[in-house]
């Protein structure tokens, strides 16, 4: 998964690709329990382009999205919003599998 570097590049990724975006913060436990299988994720999904957005680094996107729980999902396809599983609970693989499946 790769990591957001720039406000311009969230715009453009948005618009541009089929792409998860993965709201999260270094001191989030639940955010920390996702990593060991967002790997597995990603390669079910290779459909998607995965981006963690580090949420201290972009507030103000999380902000404009209403992104107010971590981690979150926010996922664009061909430039609309397609999806959000938005909240500040702890997800599980599965949850997160049958989240993405759907859209």
């Amino acid at each position: 998964m790769r990591d957001l570097q720039s406000v311009e590049e969230f715009q453009a990724l948005k618009v541009a690709e089929d792409v998860v975006f993965l709201f999260t913060a270094a001191w989030c436990p639940d955010c920390h329990f996702i990593d060991p299988f967002m790997p597995e994720v990603e390669e079910k999904l290779e459909s998607f382009t995965f981006v963690s957005v580090n949420r201290d680094q972009f507030i103000d996107i999380c902000a404009e999205h209403e992104i107010y729980g971590i981690p979150s999902f926010l996922v664009y396809k061909n430039g609309i919003e397609a999806g959000r599983f938005v909240s500040k609970d702890r997800k599980t693989q599965e949850e997160i599998e049958q989240f993405l499946l759907k859209l």
